[in-house]
């Protein structure tokens, strides 16, 4: 017996749905499940974990802070790059900042919990903390010695042309003293919460200041990864955190910089990608030669 149409197209549907439901919903989740218990995979498919004496510390694979109970860098310790996933190297919540290099004015608002800070000015306030951290030159081509981004709301008589007639520091604000005391003649005052210099017509002009062109605090160490979660610094980074987890452990510069170099692995193929170092690997490995005293 021929049955009608519309049940024989529903009859095959039926049957591809229990087909695929057979290959995409069980045969090959399964599949992948076995390819991930093969030696030599099972511990990326179990999520690179790093355990010590039975006990997990981390994953090779997903970064952390190496900070104290207030969020302070320990200084015998290398420290990884800044984390814009949650509140720092969180899994769940992978991401990166979103903030581009136009953004470069703070929002000053009369709460002080509704402020938020600029890309620029989160760039010079890290490299400005790294840089007395460990012991180098913190400065950075338009960042202001405070840590916060030089930029000027530079207003002119008639608008975008003629003369200057009032300059607003607008990331300093109140008692803090603007960076400059004037510019073209005219006196820079501080900003004040709740404004919008911009919007009131201000000439957002960033000051390049007389920092040094390339700045001795490397790149990762003041930005986040796109992920948030990169377990990696790179070995500028690390070279100049050196000195001071040497002093730390009471170890030589030397010894530190051989263990550095161990742990740097080069170009994924010999091209792609750059030499990185891996944080947690590297600390793990200095904890076990050079306990901390």
């Amino acid at each position: 017996m021929r049955l009608p149409t519309w049940l024989a197209q529903h009859l095959a549907a039926l049957r591809a749905l229990l087909v695929f439901t057979v290959l995409l919903g069980l045969a090959y989740p399964l599949a992948m499940v076995a390819v991930g218990r093969v030696p030599g995979l099972d511990g990326k498919a179990d999520g690179s974990l790093v355990s010590v004496d039975g006990r997990t510390v981390g994953s090779s694979l997903i970064g952390q802070s190496f900070t104290d109970a207030d969020g302070n860098p320990v200084p015998r310790y290398f420290q990884s790059r800044p984390s814009a996933a949650g509140d720092g190297y969180d899994p769940t919540s992978t991401s990166a900042s979103n903030l581009g290099p136009e953004d470069i004015v703070d929002t000053n608002a009369t709460n002080p919990d509704d402020s938020t800070q600029s890309l620029l000015t989160q760039v010079c306030s890290r490299s400005k903390a790294v840089g007395e951290l460990d012991g180098v030159d913190g400065r950075r081509p338009y960042c202001t010695p405070d840590g916060v981004g030089a930029v000027l709301a530079v207003f002119h008589r008639d608008g975008l042309t003629g003369p200057v007639t009032r300059v607003v520091s607008v990331n300093q604000t109140a008692p803090a003293a603007p960076f400059v005391s004037s510019y073209q003649g005219v006196p820079v005052e501080p900003a004040q919460p709740g404004h919008d210099y911009r919007a009131e017509g201000g000439l957002i002009t960033p000051i390049r200041g007389d920092a040094p062109a390339i700045p001795a605090v490397p790149a990762d160490a003041v930005t986040a990864s796109a992920s948030g979660l990169d377990p990696h610094i790179s070995p500028a980074y690390a070279a100049i955190q050196v000195n001071r987890v040497a002093r730390e452990r009471g170890a030589d510069p030397a010894a530190i910089r051989r263990l550095v170099s161990e742990h740097t692995t080069g170009r994924a193929l010999g091209f792609m990608g750059a030499p990185a170092v891996n944080v947690l690997e590297l600390n793990l490995a200095l904890d076990q030669e050079f306990p901390a005293r």
